[in-house]
C-alpha cells in the first residue's frame, strides 16, 4: 500500500521529537503514521508543505490557469502526481480557528485544480484512495462538533473530497494540551486503530 501524508505544520515534520520550544503534537502524531506504515511495509511518501515552502495563495495567474484547465505550477502537478498514485491519503494538521490553516487550504485549491478533472472518471484521484485527517486542536472534540458543527467534516467531506468523487473519509482528532504526557504517548500508541 502507498500511503502519502500532507503534513501542515509551521514547525515540520521535524519537531516530532518533544524538544522544548520546537515540538508539535501534529508531527509526532505524522511521525507515529509513518512508523506504522514502515512496519507495515507499505510505501510512505511525505509532503512537508512548509518544508517545502509551498505557497498556498491563488495569484491571479494561478488562477487563470485554473480555470483554463492548464497546470498551475510545478509544484502542484508533482503533488497532484503523487497524491494519484496513492491508496491513502493521511492529512495531518492543527485547527487554528476551528478550521485548517492556510497551506492545507492553499494546497486543496491548487492541487485539485480543473485540469485533472477527467468526466469519463467519478474520481478525481484514479485509485480512489482512503483520506484520513488528522487534527489536534485546544478545543475539546465533543465541543467542537456541539458548538462549533465540526467544520472540517463539512468543510473536507462535504465540501471538497465528496465533490471529487472520494468517499472513503475519516476524520480523528486530539486533544493533548491538558494531557500528561503518559496519556499522550497513549494516543500515539493507540494511532494504529484509526488507519484501517
Amino acid at each position: 500500500m502507498k500511503t502519502v501524508i500532507v503534513f501542515d505544520h509551521p514547525y515540520t515534520i521535524k519537531a516530532s521529537r518533544n524538544e522544548p520550544h520546537f515540538r508539535s503534537y501534529c508531527a509526532a502524531v505524522a511521525q507515529r503514521i509513518i512508523d506504522i506504515a514502515n512496519q507495515n511495509r507499505d510505501s510512505v511518501d511525505i509532503i512537508d508543505l512548509h518544508q517545502d515552502n509551498f505557497d498556498p495563495v491563488m495569484h491571479k495567474a494561478d488562477l487563470e490557469n485554473w480555470r483554463k484547465k492548464l497546470p498551475i505550477s510545478e509544484i502542484t502537478e508533482d503533488y497532484y502526481r503523487r497524491l494519484a498514485s496513492a491508496d491513502r491519503i493521511i492529512f495531518i494538521f492543527p485547527i487554528w480557528w476551528e478550521v485548517m490553516p492556510a497551506m492545507t487550504k492553499g494546497f486543496l485549491d491548487k492541487v485539485f485544480s480543473k485540469n485533472h478533472r477527467v468526466d469519463s472518471s467519478p474520481h478525481m484521484l484514479p485509485n480512489n484512495p482512503q483520506i484520513f485527517i488528522f487534527t489536534v486542536s485546544g478545543t475539546p472534540t465533543m465541543l467542537y462538533k456541539l458548538i462549533f458543527g465540526n467544520p472540517i467534516s463539512k468543510v473536507l467531506k462535504r465540501g471538497t473530497f465528496n465533490k471529487l468523487g472520494l468517499h472513503k473519509f475519516s476524520w480523528h482528532n486530539f486533544n493533548p494540551e491538558h494531557k500528561s504526557m503518559t496519556k499522550r504517548q497513549k494516543l500515539l500508541d493507540n494511532l494504529n486503530k484509526y488507519l484501517k
